[in-house]
């Protein structure tokens, strides 16, 4: 079997040599080039054009998440791999919406590292374990979030009301607005949320966390 054409981009020397010395260990693989920030790492994805880069996060020029897109623009089938100390929240998403092939920790066990090279050099997606966990937390709150964004204030207020089983004149006294406007709020909640009639509002409602 031939070997897999790596390149490596990590702005720490100490710790970019080390992991080319470790990786040249493997049978696997064969490090064609390495890079110390962004930019040159594009100039030699350009040149040697690897099957695969290892690629830091948090570098100057370019950082990772920057070269990352800028891959994925000329070279959409090239295979990146994040290599990085960060679990920042915005990196995660970062990588993941950019179309990175996996995103694993510095402190990764070798042979679990040659085991994630070996899976993305096949196409598959790879994650830490630690990192699944904080992923799949980002993407909750930042579906969240964009559930928050659907209703008005107002709506959800009168959502809250629906849930707890009050009726049109008793929403209106409550919210001291008229019933023509507790009406307008209820069907615009239902034409923004979807759904055909009350129940199943408060019903969705509650699955996105709204209420």
């Amino acid at each position: 079997m031939s070997q897999i054409r790596l390149v490596v981009v990590d702005d720490h020397a100490l710790f970019r040599r080390g992991l080319i010395g470790l990786l040249e260990e493997m049978d696997e693989f064969h490090i064609v080039g390495d890079a110390s920030n962004g930019q040159d790492a594009l100039e030699l994805i350009e040149s040697v054009r690897p099957d695969i880069v290892l690629l830091d996060i948090n570098m100057p020029v370019l950082d990772g998440i920057q070269t990352l897109a800028a891959i994925r623009k000329k070279h959409p089938e090239q295979k990146v791999l994040m290599l990085t100390i960060s679990q920042n929240d915005d990196d995660l998403i970062g990588a993941i919406v950019g179309g990175a092939n996996g995103y694993v920790l510095k402190n990764t066990e070798p042979e679990t590292l040659r085991n994630t090279i070996l899976q993305v050099s096949i196409g598959n997606s790879v994650l830490s374990p630690e990192i699944t966990a904080k992923v799949l937390q980002a993407v909750r709150r930042s579906q969240s979030d964009r559930n928050k964004g659907l209703l008005s204030d107002r709506e959800v207020e009168v959502l809250k009301c629906l849930a707890r089983g009050q009726t049109t004149s008793q929403v209106a006294n409550i919210l001291f607005i008229s019933e023509n406007t507790v009406k307008t709020h209820i069907r615009h909640i239902l034409e923004k949320m979807e759904v055909n009639n009350r129940a199943e509002a408060v019903a969705r409602a509650a699955q996105m966390d709204l209420i």
